[in-house]
């Protein structure tokens, strides 16, 4: 059973924006570190950024950081991704992840075995 829902994909120019959505009608969001992963053609799936349970800290992969945003709306319980400045490098399926904290958590880890809750993915597709 996927816990968590991801929207907001679809195409996009180089140099575009696009913001992702990962939500749960099963999981309190600010109770789990999430995490957002992505799988690029040809690509092993590498995390992208996290924010950690209980808000607070962030991490970013070094390929993203200054163009993603990672961010919470508690009252809506949805986590969101912001993506500035698409590069090809970028385009692939986008995916959300969850692991739960009782309160504040730890650090957020940009590691696949860290998370228990997945997503289905969304695609994100370069527009000619």
């Amino acid at each position: 059973q996927l816990y968590l829902t991801e929207s907001g994909g679809g195409l996009v120019q180089p140099g575009g924006s696009l913001r992702l959505s990962c939500t749960s009608s099963e999981l309190n969001l600010d109770n789990y570190a999430v995490a957002w992963f992505r799988q690029t053609p040809g690509k092993e799936r590498e995390g992208v950024s996290c924010t950690r349970s209980s808000g607070g800290s962030t991490s970013y992969a070094d390929s993203v950081k200054g163009r993603f945003t990672i961010s919470r709306d508690n009252a809506k319980n949805t986590v969101y991704l912001q993506m500035n400045g698409l590069k090809p490098e970028d385009l692939g399926v986008y995916y959300c992840a969850a692991e739960f904290y009782a309160g504040l958590g730890p650090e957020c880890a940009l590691l696949q075995r860290e998370y228990d809750y997945w997503g289905q993915g969304i695609q994100v597709t370069g527009s000619p």
